[in-house]
């Protein structure tokens, strides 16, 4: 097994749809700008509610793991 490096980054996903979409909505946005994305850890969920006292929204705090490159 060889030796890795890895940086984490803290990111905030959201939707109206629930919590696994916040976060697959937090890690699609991530991967944008991000290479070599390894792992997620979720650290807090939120939500909003609404006045009737339902849930309006959702929100995940998550940390995102990836590789850090080896220099050229």
């Amino acid at each position: 097994m060889s030796n890795h490096t890895y940086q984490i980054t803290e990111v905030v996903g959201s939707s109206s749809d629930g919590t696994d979409q916040a976060i697959k909505n937090a890690l699609e946005r991530v991967a944008q700008t991000v290479r070599n994305l390894e792992w997620f850890e979720m650290v807090s969920t939120r939500g909003v509610i609404d006045d009737s006292g339902q849930v309006e929204h959702f929100q995940v705090t998550l940390r995102v793991g990836f590789k850090v490159e080896d220099a050229s």
